[in-house]
């Protein structure tokens, strides 16, 4: 018998506890820069050397940290559930907790790609990418992260894994930042919809909505055993 599918959808409060720093921190600023600096196609055309070392200091960062409870917590959902993780997060923290399935709507920290291009993508693990880093057509390597301004490429992949789901967790967003909000909208009117984080999101939902209001990394195991104890 096919795996009923379960779908979360993971933002910034998932990794927070990893010791990954958030848009948030700082009352809009991320580690004293402006969003807009390190984070836009304008900041990449005005200073790409300072946007590449904003990364490759994300990228020290990311090196060092672990994933927590709540990302182990939902390698254990697949063992009864087909689970597709889609996250806002650019860290590779739910691999590394052997996560399966993993849909990044926002890129990936530890890859690259040409600028100007989709493709190809190289994984570059926890490398630095420094301006004069150019692939074999001479063009100069970038994070592969979706900045302000640019198409978000895995979107309407998530769009219809969310549309076919029976059972849809959200864990540590606020569900504020567009396109990914949107994908609430989809979720099959049968299906509930659980949302862990410590504060209730400014979304509005229809129904069939049940908050749990605690952290991603006491939420999460939580609610995982109830789940997989009640289709045991």
């Amino acid at each position: 018998m096919d795996k009923e599918k379960l779908v979360v959808l993971t933002g910034a409060g998932m990794s927070a506890e990893s010791g990954i720093n958030t848009f948030r921190d700082s009352g809009g600023l991320w580690e004293g820069h402006d969003v807009m600096e390190v984070a836009s196609v304008e900041g990449w055309h005005r200073d790409p050397e300072k946007v590449l070392e904003f990364y490759n200091s994300r990228r020290r960062q990311l090196k060092d940290a672990k994933p927590n409870a709540g990302h182990e917590a939902l390698v254990e959902l697949e063992k009864q559930y087909n689970v597709v993780i889609i996250t806002q997060n650019v860290d590779d923290l739910h691999e590394r907790a052997g996560s399966g399935r993993v849909i990044h709507l926002h890129g990936e920290l530890t890859k690259a790609r040409p600028v100007d291009s989709e493709e190809p993508i190289w994984d570059i693990g926890f490398k630095d990418i420094r301006l004069g880093d150019m692939d074999e057509k001479g063009r100069q390597l970038r994070p592969h992260i979706v900045w302000f301004g640019e198409m978000v490429p895995m979107m309407e992949l998530a769009a219809l894994e969310v549309a076919t789901c029976s059972k849809l967790l959200i864990i540590g967003t606020s569900l504020v930042v567009y396109p990914a909000a949107g994908l609430v909208d989809l979720v099959p009117e049968h299906a509930p919809i659980y949302v862990i984080d410590p504060a209730e999101p400014e979304y509005r939902f229809q129904s069939n909505v049940r908050f749990i209001h605690a952290s991603a990394s006491v939420g999460t195991p939580k609610l995982v055993k109830e789940l997989l104890v009640a289709t045991s």
